[in-house]
């Protein structure tokens, strides 16, 4: 069977799964993706401005150190009661690397995504869950892409542990050029104050051949309305002697 079939009935195996409407929610911020579900007939554009991160390595003794900006954006659209359609896109990038007194500007387009996201009804008012099978389209530039497609299958869970606080975790298994790695994504979800809300994660990932990576982000959300929310945050990795920081800032909203 192709990596294509593959997919395909992963694609397949997600719509024939039990529906549940899981009430709405963005999946922006986070390296996870929420349990909620766009409603029939209307659209989330959820969109970076911008998306940045930060990374000093030591190369040949010296340091290398490289500024990277995107705006990333994801459209979700209801298809379904409990079946929503993605379309995704890196969007346009800018590097600046600095190394032994040079500096290096660069910029591209990123990889498109397509994925079916399905909410599962677990017979409970507090759990809510959804799947979401995806394939990343290598078709950005060169630089600025995985060079090969990418195909996943994840799964969120939460738990609405009481009216201030929501833990959850996401799990992505994904498969490139014949590599799978792992991904873990615990996060707890706590309210501040009035529309304001903020997060924390740990990110756990795991590829064949490859070392561990971990890293830790943070962030905040306001909800300006029903349909539109601003978010912020900011990580670091943690893996290894390099310094790498990642932040972002981001607009969405329900149509």
């Amino acid at each position: 069977m192709t990596i294509p079939n593959k997919i395909i009935m992963m694609l397949a195996a997600t719509v024939s799964m039990s529906s549940f409407a899981a009430e709405f929610s963005f999946d922006r911020p986070g390296a996870g993706f929420s349990t909620g579900i766009t409603p029939v007939g209307q659209v989330a554009w959820e969109q970076g401005l911008p998306s940045a991160s930060y990374r000093e390595t030591t190369v040949e003794g010296a340091k290398a150190k490289t500024v990277t900006l995107n705006g990333d954006m994801l459209l979700r659209t209801g298809l379904a009661s409990g079946l929503e359609l993605q379309l995704g896109w890196a969007g346009p990038t800018w590097t600046q690397t600095k190394y032994k007194g040079e500096k290096v500007d660069d910029d591209g387009l990123g990889d498109v995504s397509i994925g079916l996201k399905k909410a599962i009804d677990l017979d409970d008012d507090k759990l809510s869950m959804a799947v979401l099978a995806q394939a990343i389209i290598a078709t950005g530039n060169e630089g600025f892409s995985n060079e090969d497609d990418i195909y996943s299958l994840g799964t969120s869970l939460d738990y609405q542990y009481n009216d201030l606080v929501t833990t959850g975790i996401t799990m992505n298994y994904a498969v490139q050029d014949g590599d799978w790695s792992v991904t873990a994504i615990p996060t707890v979800g706590y309210k501040i104050a009035g529309n304001l809300s903020g997060f924390s994660e740990f990110i756990y990932h795991k590829a064949e051949s490859e070392d561990y990576q971990y890293g830790l982000a943070s962030g905040l959300i306001y909800a300006l309305n029903d349909r539109t929310q601003l978010d912020g945050s900011i990580g670091v990795d943690l893996e290894g002697q390099d310094r790498s920081y990642n932040a972002g800032f981001g607009i969405s909203f329900l149509f």
